[in-house]
């Protein structure tokens, strides 16, 4: 007969003498550090404190020569029989995950012969100095799989072992568990697993909790329910060891794995009706299948439970808390747990378990709190609502309790931030990196600044481009692009609204941060200037424009020729006129229409003849807005004759005057002491349906008075109503401070602002 025997190191290895044909006993101990289990002095035993090995023999003979050896990086001290014909070694390597496969070491202490290369021999004069007849020494090295699926409750579970000191001690002969193992996967009912095993050997019950998480791993559920059930036939029928524990813990593992949660109940009354009592690691496997199936309240109480029956919870059970926390997306729960949970450590109420290092464990569990808060907080930026306040909240919070997340995670967040509502948190977060931290990713910075331009907070960008120019990182195209893309949107709200002042002073704020304004911007200036009739304005900036490289184009031109034509400089928008046509610059519409105006100023009206001929041959209509202008331009002169002249020619065209055109027109004729034509072209207007401002209706009105023409003023029907006047400048420029988000009290304008630097020094 021959003996089997393992011996624990301080690694993860197992040192284990080979078995020939017959087997006699074995012996499994737990490979905890720190075990010290009893061993038949017969027994070959080799043991490292770095790593072991598994020495076998195929023989046990009394004979003993006693061999230590020293190093002071292995310290391992070795005790060898003599006299054995063949030694074997085997180096068993780490457990990975898996479920079947190479995962069972007893299945390797039973085999008859080695798996693996033989790579060395050496006879019994090597460097170990081995005494006897040892003929070769045979090392294989095997990979151990285990069928462990990476719970941590499996860890406790061999805790618990080492608590009970249980060693088996199991005589068998030689049995392949592996294929065993395999044989069982289909198996449905326990008489399927008596069909397989009922030739076989009795194992250990350790080897069958393996095969019921290996089966859980695989989802063969029906294959550990009938094993299990077999396991209590056979305690029924012929009084073997049935189900204990370690069992019925690996079988609601499986259940678990499976996610056939229907049968968790029947697990835990076949528990009860064995008078098996639940451990630490059953209730942290019922806490992990409530979280799985959503049922938060029912997992957090079993935590309660635990401490009820008398037991300590363990770090598997306050992680598995949090996690659920983070299921209910409570942030503020999961803190609070914490907190409670850090106070009661702090007191020495819990970490009293020896085998667990609580220090250490204690600092997981903090750094899992702010992975879950974390987490949270990303939940809440998806969902939809605002969610703003609440989560600034949970960072003050944290921030009380003293957890901090690291860049990474505010980074993730703020990258979260996508929605208008969204610019609070990303600014506050920006700040806590700037403040904590040394460095930020300059893709999280532009983020921010598009973010900051989608909440209308432009000002804000502007301030985190800036904190890039001053703290770095060195902005990028991106940075610049978005930046000035915010100036547009402002300039372009300068130019509706007429505010040219503000226009000049983001120009001034661009140049200052090293911004280089395009023609857009320039233009969007200068189209504010020509509509508040800020002529001299709009020559200065103008002039700047081109003092900085940038060329005018065909809106640069037309908008200066605009407000030279508020300002009546005629002979100014005349040369201005050459040196477009001279640039080559190709005027539009637009600008042919001022240049119209223009001339009939300067009392030009061949002028204005040969430039709507110079319209027609390139191609460009004159519209009702050409004529207006002309009209317009007419009635402001004095000339009520030319304009009237020029409607005609409007309707010859086929262009259909309007409101515009018409009261324009009477205002003129009634101005001129012609109301019965006022008074045709009034009731014309009211024909085609157009609805003419009070002003004209009063020009009627006064000049039928005042001329004593007989008109019935009564067909002029009644008064129309008074138009809505325009916002004052004033309630104009706050509504635009409301939309750049700038401040309303500002310094008063310098007109010096408008001036370029090279200007002010020529003065």
């Amino acid at each position: 007969m021959q003996a089997l025997s393992v011996w624990p190191s301080k690694g993860v290895f197992w040192a284990v003498p080979q078995l020939d044909y017959n087997l006699g006993s074995s012996s499994i101990p737990s490979r905890r550090r720190g075990r010290r289990k009893l061993w038949n002095p017969e027994d070959p035993v080799c043991q490292y404190r770095s790593l072991a090995f598994l020495w076998v023999s195929s023989s046990s003979r009394s004979d003993r020569v006693g061999v230590y050896c020293g190093s002071p990086k292995f310290d391992f001290g070795c005790g060898l029989l003599s006299g054995y014909s063949k030694l074997k070694i085997f180096l068993l390597c780490e457990r990975k995950r898996g479920s079947f496969g190479a995962s069972f070491a007893l299945a390797w202490a039973l085999e008859q012969q080695a798996i693996g290369n033989e790579f060395v021999k050496e006879d019994s004069n090597s460097i170990h100095s081995l005494a006897g007849n040892t003929e070769t020494v045979d090392i294989d090295c095997l990979k151990v799989d285990g069928a462990r699926d990476g719970d941590e409750n499996d860890n406790e579970e061999e805790k618990e072992a080492e608590k009970n000191g249980e060693v088996i001690e199991e005589k068998s002969r030689n049995v392949d568990v592996r294929a065993l193992a395999h044989g069982l996967e289909f198996a449905t009912t326990a008489d399927d697993v008596e069909e397989v095993l009922k030739d076989k050997v009795e194992l250990p019950l350790q080897v069958y909790s393996t095969m019921i998480r290996g089966f859980g791993t695989d989802k063969r559920l029906d294959a550990a329910m009938a094993l299990v059930e077999w396991l209590k036939r056979k305690k029924e029928t012929n009084g073997s060891k049935g189900p204990n524990l370690f069992v019925y813990n690996s079988l609601l593992g499986a259940v678990k794995q499976s996610e056939k949660f229907a049968l968790v109940e029947k697990v835990m009354n076949d528990m009860a009706r064995e008078g098996i009592l639940p451990n630490v690691v059953t209730y942290n496997t019922l806490m992990s299948i409530y979280l799985e199936q959503g049922r938060s309240v029912e997992a957090l109480n079993i935590l309660e439970e635990i401490q009820k029956n008398g037991l300590c919870p363990s770090p598997v059970s306050y992680s598995t808390a949090l996690l659920v926390y983070r299921r209910m997306e409570d942030g503020h729960g999961a803190l609070k747990f914490f907190i409670e949970l850090r106070e009661n450590y702090l007191k020495g109420e819990i970490g009293k378990d020896a085998d667990e290092d609580w220090e250490n464990e204690f600092v997981k569990l903090k750094n899992f709190t702010i992975r879950i808060c974390y987490q949270v907080m990303r939940r809440w930026l998806v969902k939809e609502g605002n969610q703003s306040p609440i989560l600034l909240k949970l960072l003050a919070d944290m921030d009380n309790a003293g957890l901090q997340p690291g860049r990474a995670e505010y980074e993730r967040l703020v990258w979260a931030c996508t929605r208008e509502e969204h610019y609070v948190v990303a600014k506050e977060l920006y700040t806590r990196i700037r403040e904590r931290h040394t460095e930020i990713s300059l893709s999280v910075c532009n983020h921010i600044i598009w973010l900051m331009g989608k909440a209308k907070k432009w000002w804000a960008a502007l301030e985190i481009y800036e904190d890039l120019l001053d703290k770095g990182p060195k902005p990028n195209n991106l940075s610049y692009e978005l930046v000035v893309s915010h100036f547009n949107i402002l300039l372009t709200a300068a130019r509706k609204k007429g505010i040219w002042r503000w226009g000049v002073r983001l120009l001034n704020k661009m140049e200052d941060k090293g911004l280089k304004p395009g023609s857009r911007e320039w233009n969007a200036v200068l189209v504010a200037c020509s509509k508040a009739a800020e002529t001299s304005a709009a020559v200065e900036i103008f002039r700047r424009m081109v003092e900085q490289g940038e060329k005018p184009t065909i809106i640069s031109y037309g908008a200066l020729l605009s407000a030279l034509e508020k300002g009546k400089l005629y002979d100014e928008a005349s040369r201005v006129w050459e040196h477009m046509v001279k640039m080559g610059v190709e005027p539009n519409l637009y600008a042919y229409t001022i240049m119209a105006s223009i001339c009939v100023g300067q009392g030009k009206l061949q002028r204005v003849d040969s430039i709507l001929r110079e319209m027609e041959t390139l191609g460009i209509d004159a519209t009702v807005v050409t004529y207006n202008a002309i009209i317009s331009g007419c009635a402001r002169n004095g000339l009520s004759s030319a304009a009237f002249e020029w409607f005609h020619r409007m309707k010859v065209g086929k262009i259909q005057p309007n409101e515009i055109t018409y009261e324009m027109l009477i205002e003129a004729l009634a101005k001129d002491g012609k109301p019965r034509l006022a008074f045709e072209l009034y009731s014309r207007a009211q024909n085609e349906g157009l609805n003419l401002s009070t002003k004209a209706y009063d020009a009627v009105v006064l000049s039928s008075q005042v001329h004593s023409a007989t008109i019935d003023v009564s067909l002029l029907g009644p008064r129309p109503p008074e138009k809505k006047k325009k916002l004052l400048a004033r309630k104009t420029l706050s509504a635009f401070c409301n939309l750049a988000d700038v401040p309303r009290r500002a310094k008063p304008f310098d007109r010096k602002e408008i001036y370029s630097q090279q200007t002010e020094g020529n003065q």
